[in-house]
């Protein structure tokens, strides 16, 4: 006894030490997985000790269509970078590799997912500075390209957005990136992988879902690829997919922490991505009406609002109103609908659709915007949503618990590459605690 207890003091003196030396804080932790506010403050705060802030989140679903960008390929417009800055972005990604049957057996080479992050880290970087100095130009005039500034970043000194998780399995890959100072109250990220495709359960379709907290709320997105088809009865197999999703993702939780293990355990959950669902009319009604844009009508046919409506599916999940055209499928790099071009023999007919969706449950968020991009880089167009977020705050801090949490958000090596790392698997749980 008197052992274990000499062991802990070491322990914990090593995790000082490392704290004052400003060196990685890993493996000599006191309990496993436990953070230094937790320590210090192991009680839930009490509501007299909360206040709300809110943060700008902005969302986005993309198939790429197996497509690899090129590196001067421009995402500004996609990142809406020119008008405004956000405080989280999440990005979901479908068929980030074409999914044939050696992309979805065999490991691949990290090189894709590293030519997206470094295209959007570049793009959110960069555009941020030409802003920053277009606003500086002008005299006399402040703005603040956040609402809430917290932390003590200093311009220039390091990137103004972080990429915090990114992870993939076969196609589906999802990356949250967020400013700088929020680094410091980030906490307990955390990736569940479930794969519903081929023999159902290969990684062709299915999802990536990243958790973690931000400050004292908590925060669960889901990127789905969902069963494909535009038969009759196709929808029950999304139907299936989806539901499969929802019951098989699990996020390690339990002793000491006793953190939420379910996706809708969370408090903030946003679920994006190719949903596959098709618009039940014949095909030349569904082009007609698509041509006089007569969006009301074909909704009314749509089969995700249908599922949901008879309570098959999602059932208390949000969807904005949607006044954008049907984001698939397109010929690449055009704007013309696949199947309407005349002279092209072979060709699989495929009526436009609204595949691309972006759902939300629960309080605490309020939807800004729903619209879709004008990328021609696939047959998808991406769809994106902004979000006012709500966020529970600790009011104050005693003097200890404002040391330990001064230090930035810091993944260990070993464990900020695991999150990094690409999942080939059918199905695989990785929880990172920091």
């Amino acid at each position: 006894m008197q052992q274990k207890e000499k062991q802990g003091d070491v322990m914990w003196l090593k995790s000082v030490a490392n704290k004052l030396l400003r060196k990685p804080v890993g493996t000599d932790a006191l309990l496993e997985g436990a953070t230094f506010d937790e320590f210090i403050n192991p009680n839930e705060p009490q509501k007299d000790q909360i206040d709300t802030r809110k943060y700008k989140l902005f969302v986005s679903t993309w198939n790429v269509g197996g497509v690899l960008p090129s590196d001067d390929v421009n995402l500004e417009d996609w990142l809406d970078v020119n008008n405004k800055y956000y405080d989280i972005y999440v990005l979901g990604f479908q068929e980030i590799v074409p999914l044939n049957v050696k992309n979805v057996l065999c490991p691949e080479r990290r090189r894709i997912l590293a030519s997206w992050n470094s295209l959007i880290g570049r793009t959110l970087n960069r555009s941020l500075s030409n802003l920053k100095g277009r606003k500086e130009a002008k005299a006399g005039e402040r703005q603040k390209v956040h609402p809430v500034k917290e932390g003590s970043s200093d311009e220039g000194s390091s990137p103004d957005f972080r990429c915090i998780i990114s992870k993939r399995m076969v196609g589906v890959q999802v990356s949250v990136w967020v400013r700088h100072d929020l680094q410091y109250h980030i906490r307990h990220p955390g990736v569940s992988r479930v794969g519903c495709g081929i023999m159902g359960c290969l990684g062709n379709k299915g999802s990536v879902s990243v958790r973690f907290w931000l400050h004292e709320t908590s925060f669960c997105f889901v990127c789905c690829h969902l069963a494909s088809g535009g038969k009759e009865g196709d929808e029950l197999k999304r139907n299936s997919d989806a539901m499969e999703i929802l019951s098989r993702t699990s996020f390690p939780g339990g002793p000491p922490l006793h953190l939420p293990q379910k996706i809708l355990d969370h408090d903030r959950v946003i679920l994006l991505g190719d949903l596959n669902y098709r618009i039940s009319l014949p095909e030349a009604t569904t082009r007609s009406l698509v041509e006089q844009k007569r969006w009301s009508m074909l909704l009314e046919k749509d089969q995700l609002k249908a599922e949901v409506t008879d309570g098959r599916v999602f059932e208390d999940w949000q969807e904005g109103a949607i006044a954008f055209c049907p984001t698939y499928k397109y010929y690449p790099n055009s704007d013309k609908y696949y199947g309407c071009m005349p002279g092209r023999k072979g060709e699989k007919r495929r009526a436009p659709a609204w595949c691309d969706r972006i759902l939300w449950h629960g309080e605490g968020m309020k939807q800004k915007r729903y619209d879709r991009c004008e990328s021609r880089l696939s047959d998808h167009r991406p769809v994106r949503a902004v979000f006012a977020v709500d966020v529970d705050v600790r009011r104050s801090w005693n003097s200890l618990g404002s040391f330990f949490s001064s230090e930035r958000f810091h993944l260990p090596t070993e464990q900020s590459q695991l999150l990094m790392d690409d999942e080939h698997t059918s199905e695989g749980r990785t929880s990172i605690h920091i």
